[in-house]
């Protein structure tokens, strides 16, 4: 992919987020099944960073659980940012304490599109790196590439990787919202095979960049990036499988 298409659809998706922030939010007031079991499987470590938080709904959901550690939360959108930190202020501004469960909470306003994101984050070794709905907004296989190297450098040496992926061609209902690419000035030619273009009809129409992950196609992103997948599984959605899960760790 070339780099001017890339930054067109990084563009697309800036757009979308910004202008959709409070009806996004709206649609993520729970933890997705799939993240729920492995919470609730004790898969997560101390030390978290989570790439794309969102609106911090995973954070509030730790302290609910009495998670003890740290969670640092990274996210381009201020908008969403806003409503994590109105609705963990309480835990933002205290320190670790039997009220909150010993859980440290930061959020950053970071885009993990740009290679200096790490900047302002702390030098820390993570037990857990979290890509929840992430990758799949990421064009091309440079910038997951460079996405990939830099979650690499944070994790602790027995680290884990955790990553969820829109499944969404498993629905047909979703699969009716694929648009021509045409629509967003796109030439359908310049896009990767397994990009695809959906609508929004929640508060306005609007559009976004979406890639849509084969099993196949992560096993070999891990292998080139010096991943080894650990565990795979679907979950979420009305069907269960609107969401492709993996843990990866770093080949040693």
């Amino acid at each position: 992919m070339q780099d001017s298409t890339a930054r067109q659809l990084l563009a697309l998706n800036s757009q979308f987020y910004q202008t959709f922030a409070v009806q996004f939010s709206a649609t993520r007031q729970r933890i997705q099944p799939g993240m729920l079991r492995l919470l609730r499987a004790g898969r997560l470590g101390k030390r978290i960073l989570d790439l794309g938080c969102g609106n911090g709904e995973l954070a509030r959901r730790l302290v609910e659980a009495h998670h003890q550690g740290s969670y640092t939360g990274l996210d381009f959108s201020a908008g969403l940012l806003e409503h994590a930190r109105q609705a963990q202020a309480a835990i933002v501004l205290a320190p670790p304490s039997e009220i909150n469960g010993g859980l440290h909470v930061e959020f950053f306003q970071q885009d993990l599109t740009q290679a200096s994101w790490q900047v302002n984050l702390p030098v820390v070794a993570y037990d857990t790196v979290l890509a929840l709905a992430v990758m799949h907004h990421l064009p091309g296989q440079a910038l997951r590439n460079a996405f990939l190297a830099h979650v690499r450098t944070y994790l602790a040496p027995e680290g884990v990787f955790i990553h969820s992926n829109w499944q969404f061609l498993n629905s047909p209902r979703l699969a009716a919202r694929l648009q021509p690419w045409e629509k967003a000035g796109i030439n359908p030619a310049e896009v990767d095979p397994g990009d695809f273009l959906l609508d929004w009809r929640s508060g306005g129409s609007g559009l976004r960049y979406v890639h849509h992950f084969q099993p196949a196609e992560l096993e070999q992103l891990a292998g080139e990036n010096g991943f080894e997948v650990i565990e795979s599984f679907h979950s979420d959605g009305e069907t269960g499988n609107l969401g492709f899960y993996q843990l990866w760790r770093v080949k040693q």
